[in-house]
């Protein structure tokens, strides 16, 4: 069962680790995003929902470099992303899960772990970045000899989440975490997620499962053919009828309401709430 979001830490809530602003992308010359802004502040949880080709895993790739930056600022703590390469951007603690549990097949659970320690070279850091990871995994502690091809798909979303996280990154952004999981795993994640921003990891989220996303997120964006539609608490968005309606269904019921959160107001519109 998903625990309740803490409350992000006092005097976190104005400091911006990751800010998009007005950014626009694409593959080629087929354009996604169309000034999408986007704004995560040290210690929250953030989600980024939207029907399928909103653009949402499109900003997650922009933001790591994978594909092309046509305009707009992208800044990480402090540092400017537009022009670097993944690795540097990973080194400069941005952790990132794609979509599809993208793990090595052929390498046991540990090699696929000691990957994600590639640029660190420390043996005593990488050691205890693995024990971190068994610690918050424990049936990847139990098989660290198993080859990742064999596991299970909740599993290797395990996995994947647990090599992103052995460079012990600021922020982690994990996309469609849930996707194909089935419901015990998906509670796992979840649980896994709430447990890692309560230990004051910053996290960024798409998920197709958009309600329960909000309910753990403080903030949530919405995002509709490329550009930003709504955004608000994840308790506001939530209760929002036309974000009901048409992200989330009609009469879509809270899945395990948060006790210790109330709505600061109505979900507002984005920066550009009329999309084209």
């Amino acid at each position: 069962m998903t625990r309740g979001r803490r409350r992000a830490r006092p005097g976190w809530a104005s400091v911006a680790l990751l800010e998009l602003r007005d950014v626009e992308a694409g593959y080629g010359s087929l354009q996604i995003l169309h000034g999408v802004s986007l704004r995560v502040n040290a210690g929250e949880v953030v989600s980024v929902i939207g029907a399928n080709g909103a653009g949402k895993s499109t900003a997650f790739k922009v933001i790591m470099g994978f594909i092309s930056h046509l305009g707009g600022q992208i800044v990480f703590d402090g540092h400017d992303l537009v022009g670097r390469q993944p690795d540097r951007i990973l080194g400069l603690g941005l952790g990132y899960v794609p979509q599809g549990r993208v793990v090595f097949g052929p390498m046991t659970v540990r090699e696929n772990l000691e990957m994600g320690a590639y640029l660190e070279r420390d043996k005593a850091r990488i050691k205890a970045s693995l024990e971190y990871v068994f610690s918050l995994f424990p049936r990847l502690r139990e098989r660290p000899r198993q080859l990742a091809g064999t596991m299970s798909g909740g599993e290797q979303q395990m996995l994947a989440m647990g090599r992103a996280l052995m460079m012990r990154p600021k922020m982690m952004m994990l996309d469609e975490p849930s996707l194909g999981l089935s419901p015990r795993f998906v509670d796992d994640v979840f649980d896994r997620i709430v447990e890692l921003a309560q230990d004051g990891l910053t996290v960024m989220l798409v998920e197709q499962n958009a309600a329960r996303a909000l309910e753990i997120s403080d903030r949530g964006y919405v995002l509709e053919l490329g550009r930003n539609r709504f955004e608000g608490t994840g308790q506001a968005l939530l209760e929002n009828p036309e974000v009901k309606q048409l992200y989330l269904g009609y009469g879509a019921a809270v899945h395990r309401p948060r006790g210790d959160e109330t709505a600061r107001g109505d979900a507002m519109p984005g920066p550009s709430s009329t999309a084209s």
